[in-house]
């Protein structure tokens, strides 16, 4: 068996990215929680394969699905634009396991203030964890506004839940079960932008279709920070619409009647069982790489970009997830 050859496009993703079709296939692999599960060394042995193969270095019996294995254990586990390792409940393989749990709760505790209050902080300070560690692009964020940030985020949601508890108190009880799914749609709206403000503020970095860099944008910024916020409410539809319903019959029934205990572990099960697929292919909606038209960028970048490239009519960039 020979070396593996060393033209293969492992900067791109294994499948057609233009298709949702092959955007899920990647999702379904970047989201497998199984990732979690892999030691340090495991996550540096992936990193080392990658980078050698990128620098003209194939490791010597090294197959072809090896490779992608290996590249997909890196894409896991580091941010593609920093390099940076990602904390561990930041990654997108802890979307499922972490969202089942705390969407669950959300779900089951939503009678009292407290709770509510409780969850939904938790819930923000998750989402403001892995909004950052998924941001796009390189450019610093300083401690201050992450601070800033999250803190405005998680006030804006809790006051959201609190809000909207108060409204339907007097509705029907079914209606009650979807209240933590408004607030965390409302709350999706500030805390992504907000947690990815430094991305509007100083834009992020736009490529040509060869991956060179051509500068920053703030309007392919806004167009991604879009993307990412609408995919995310997609991901929560499935995960806190189903269940309630479900749930709302179920303890009509003697069955949880006797036993009021079920309630919570049936409710997580449910709603986990949803995220299995709504994360991958919510993520799936747009591609990672997405493209937007010169004519839309900024007028200097645009002017720059045809005065370094006429020929260029697309630029590239990391929308974040």
């Amino acid at each position: 068996m020979g070396d593996l050859p060393l033209d293969i496009n492992i900067q791109e993703p294994r499948w057609d990215q233009s298709t949702f079709l092959g955007r899920a296939r990647h999702f379904f692999t970047v989201t497998d929680p199984r990732n979690l599960l892999l030691s340090g060394d495991q996550l540096e042995a992936s990193r080392n394969i990658v980078q050698n193969y990128r620098a003209g270095v194939a490791t010597p019996g090294l197959t072809e699905d090896q490779l992608w294995r290996a590249k997909y254990v890196y894409d896991s586990a580091f941010h593609p634009d920093t390099g940076e390792k990602v904390v561990l409940i930041g990654r997108m393989s802890a979307q499922v396991p972490m969202n089942m749990t705390i969407t669950g709760c959300m779900l089951t505790f939503y009678r009292k203030t407290p709770t509510v209050v409780f969850w939904q902080w938790v819930n923000q300070s998750f989402n403001a964890i892995v909004n950052y560690s998924n941001r796009s692009g390189d450019a610093p964020i300083t401690v201050r506004q992450l601070g800033t940030a999250y803190v405005s985020a998680t006030t804006g949601a809790v006051a959201t839940a609190l809000g909207l508890k108060s409204l339907t108190k007097h509705l029907p009880p079914l209606v009650g079960r979807f209240v933590p799914f408004a607030a965390v749609a409302a709350a999706n709206c500030i805390n992504i932008p907000l947690m990815r403000q430094r991305e509007l503020q100083v834009g992020i970095p736009v490529t040509d279709e060869a991956g060179q860099r051509l500068g920053h944008s703030v309007t392919a910024a806004k167009q991604g920070i879009f993307q990412v916020v609408i995919s995310r409410i997609g991901m929560a539809i499935p995960a806190m619409a189903i269940p309630p319903v479900i749930m709302n019959a179920l303890e009509k029934k003697d069955f949880l009647k006797r036993r009021p205990w079920l309630g919570a572990p049936l409710q997580v099960g449910l709603v986990g069982f949803c995220l299995v697929f709504a994360t991958p292919l919510c993520c799936a909606l747009f591609p990672q790489r997405s493209s937007i038209h010169v004519t839309r960028l900024e007028p200097e970048l645009r002017a720059e970009i045809q005065a370094q490239n006429p020929s260029i009519d697309v630029v590239y960039y990391n929308k974040g997830l």
